[in-house]
Parts: structure tokens; sequence; C-alpha cells
């Protein structure tokens, strides 16, 4: 292992990107990996099947999410994955090594046959929460080494992201992005192509539906399956009630009720109070100049949580600065690795945070 890699600051140069073949964002909710000169190739929860018995994996991706709350005792469905970082290296890679084998193996044996040569070497750049731990540094080269990686280059999600989302960090002014994933926010300014000030809040999309599942579970004495709480997401924006299917907490009986979607979005906020505080502590920490530049330039809002529903309005009202969603804000950070990868990352024409 490069020790290096393992425990220095997410900060490769351009030209050691240049020499990377793929591009990996392995996220607590989602794993996405990004070919050069392909796109997007493979885009699956990060979800596996075991039987405990054998040990045989299953199954990954969506087909392991659909498995979760009704499988049998002797299968478990779990989450390499936690926050960002990779909790149990040996499933990740067989995680991993099924949706690449399935996907991106055909795709470079397609390639090397077209130009007659043999398989590419891989070199992967991999997209890393700030702040991880060197252990959590560690595990995520060792997951690739696993794979057969014969160089891994580690990238902050921020950066990342920021370019996906077409910001200009390479310009003296002040950029500001919030990347809401399942697990984790992170808040961050840039400037220059680097990080100016930034932090991270345990608190994501994971939390929030916790707090409409005990909303529900305290008020309505419902409870919700675990894969009907995202769907509830997108049944609260304009009406002024919603009808949930659920299960009777006392009974243990079918049951449908009619909610508030006012009181379940007032639920949803409550753990969003943490990611106001981590704002307000990066503008604290930021240079006067940059912070007047972001007051009409606002705040870029990406992560798969980014769509919440009334997410970007409660942040508007609470920094009274403009909120921007990023086009497939869910995407944002293993495209902007691949524009890396392929040395797009110059500033766009059109700013998206321009007045």
């Amino acid at each position: 292992m490069n020790p290096h890699l393992a425990s220095g600051p997410l900060t490769p140069t351009l030209e050691h990107l240049k020499r990377c073949s793929i591009a990996v964002d392995i996220g607590a909710a989602r794993t996405r990996v990004y070919l050069r000169n392909s796109g997007l190739v493979v885009d699956e929860p990060s979800v596996a099947a075991v039987d405990v018995r054998s040990g045989a994996l299953i199954a990954v991706g969506s087909r392991a999410e659909t498995m979760a709350g009704r499988t049998p005792q002797h299968i478990r469905v779990v989450r390499p994955v936690s926050s960002g970082v990779v909790v149990d290296i040996a499933m990740a890679q067989r995680m991993l090594r099924h949706v690449l084998g399935d996907k991106l193996g055909r795709r470079w044996m397609r390639m090397s046959m077209v130009r007659g040569m043999p398989m590419p070497v891989m070199r992967a750049a991999v997209c890393m929460p700030h702040g991880s731990e060197p252990i959590a540094l560690r595990a995520a080269v060792e997951t690739m080494y696993g794979l057969g990686a014969r160089k891994v280059e580690l990238v902050d999600t921020l950066i990342a992201a920021a370019v996906g989302c077409g910001l200009p960090v390479e310009q003296p002014e002040a950029t500001m992005i919030v990347v809401c994933g399942a697990g984790t926010t992170h808040v961050a300014v840039l400037s220059l192509g680097a990080i100016v000030s930034a932090q991270t809040v345990p608190v994501g999309g994971d939390a929030i539906d916790r707090a409409v599942v005990e909303h529900l579970r305290t008020q309505h004495e419902l409870m919700l399956p675990s894969q009907s709480v995202r769907p509830l997401h997108q049944m609260l924006g304009g009406t002024s009630t919603t009808e949930v299917h659920g299960r009777d907490v006392i009974s243990g009986m079918a049951r449908t009720v009619t909610v508030e979607t006012e009181r379940v979005r007032s639920a949803m906020r409550t753990p969003l109070t943490a990611v106001l505080d981590a704002i307000t502590s990066v503008l604290r920490q930021s240079p006067p100049d940059l912070v007047a530049d972001l007051a009409d330039r606002g705040i870029m809002l990406a992560g798969g949580s980014a769509h919440m529903p009334g997410l970007d309005l409660m942040l508007r009202q609470a920094t009274h600065m403009p909120v921007h969603i990023a086009p497939h804000p869910d995407t944002v950070a293993v495209r902007g690795l691949g524009a890396m990868i392929e040395a797009r990352v110059r500033p766009t024409p059109k700013d998206p945070l321009a007045p």
C-alpha cells in the first residue's frame, strides 16, 4: 500500500488522476462507477444479501435491496458502507466484484478486442468523505487493491462534487456546496481549487427517514415499512394531507391513516438543525471577502437527499442566501471525479451560481 494514499491529504494532482481508468464513489446508499470514455456504468444500491449458513453471496444492488425486511432467518441483508466509509472490506470487495464483473468487465473486454491490446491496468480514483480518518482511507485503498487495482488515488468528495456541479472551483472566488448524503452531510466553502473551511455532520437522509418513521409511530401508532419512506417524501410536495399505508403498532394488522403533510415536514426538519449549525460554523470560519461573494452566489445543494421536500426552502430561509439544487445531484461526485480523470476540470463557460 502507498502510505501517502493511506494517510496523506486527499489532493492528488491532475496528472495522477489522468492516469486512472475508473472513478468510484462508494456511498452508504449507492455505489457508482465511472469508466473513462464511457461515462457512468454502475449505479447500484450498496447492499448485499448473504446466506449466513454457507456464506454465499445471494444478490447485490437493487435485487438485494428489495429483499430487506423480507428474508428468512438464514439470509441477511447487509450494507458494507456506513457514512461513506467502508466498514466491511471483505463484503465491499465481494459486492464491487459482482457489479464490476457484470458490467465493467464486459466493457473492458470489448475495448481490448477492438484495440487489439491486452486488458488495461486498473488505476482507480475513489471519492472519500471530507475529514476521513486514516483507517477509513486504508479501508478504501485495500478494497480497491483487492479488486486488482494497481494504483489508487483518493479525492475529497467535496471537491469532486463541486467539479461535478460545474462550479468554478479554480477561480479566486467563493463557492459553497452542501452535499447531503444518506448518512452524513458535508458543508464547505471552496476557492482556488481548495477547501477554505468545511464541516461534516452525521445527519443525512437516513436520519430524516428515522424522524418520519418515529413521527408516524408516536402520533399515529403506525409502523411504516422501510422501503415506503422515500416514496412518502415525494407525496409531501403540495397536498395538505396524505394517505399512508403501514402496520398497526398494537394489532399488527395492515392499516391506512391520513396524515397532515405539514406535521410530517416539521418532523423532517428536526434533524436538519445540525446541518444549519454546520453551515453557520463554516461561514464563521471563512474570510469575510469570501462570505460576501456568497451573499449573491448562494449555496449549491447536492447529494442523494438534495431533493428532500422543503430542504432548499429551509436552507434559504435560515441563511437568507439563494439555494440552488444541482442537476442530477445524486451523481455529481462521481461525475466530477470522472471529469478529473478525463482532464475536464476547467471552469465552465457559464457559472451555475452567477446571479
